[in-house]
């Protein structure tokens, strides 16, 4: 067994990422504090092939040092944009034919696991570190989709979780 490395891996250049065929869905971050969680989240977001990432409220923007850190070169092949208010680029998504949803634990949430993806575009809004997706954002959405967890803590850190739901958005794509 041989250990694959650099260019055996045969990944895409960032201009050869930038016209390759995306899959249908956006990440939306809503107010997300950690520059190190933004970075880490373009990162899934190009392993995935994310059409874009919308960075909404406090959610800081490239270029920054700290995001570059682990992006690691994401922040260059992942579009993105700022939107100053969540709920406006909810809005606009939907407008748009996105089927949009949160990630996050309510009372009428369906766990990740059960979720049948269809065809059709759709964005994840994934939530503050402390807070969450804020309610005023879970209401415009069309499901609320949460991670099951099984021991004390409830919740996980944005960054692993966008990388579950991504993960598992691609797992039932491919």
């Amino acid at each position: 067994m041989k250990k694959l490395v650099g260019a055996d891996l045969q990944r895409l250049s960032v201009s050869e990422f930038k016209t390759t065929k995306k899959w249908p869905f956006v990440v939306v971050l809503d107010n997300v504090r950690s520059m190190n969680n933004v970075g880490s989240i373009m990162r899934s977001s190009d392993a995935f092939l994310c059409q874009e990432i919308l960075l909404c409220g406090i959610t800081a923007t490239p270029p920054h040092r700290e995001i570059t850190k682990t992006a690691i070169g994401a922040e260059n092949s992942v579009n993105w944009k700022y939107c100053e208010r969540t709920i406006d680029a909810v809005n606009e998504l939907k407008k748009n034919g996105f089927a949009v949803f949160a990630i996050e634990q309510t009372s009428n949430s369906v766990f990740l696991q059960d979720v049948q993806f269809s065809d059709e575009a759709v964005a994840f809004v994934f939530g503050n570190e402390i807070d969450g997706v804020d309610a005023e954002v879970i209401a415009l959405c069309d499901g609320v989709i949460e991670i099951p967890q099984l021991g004390t803590k409830h919740s996980f850190n944005i960054a692993v979780s966008c990388g579950m739901v991504l993960w598992e958005y691609a797992r039932t794509r491919v």
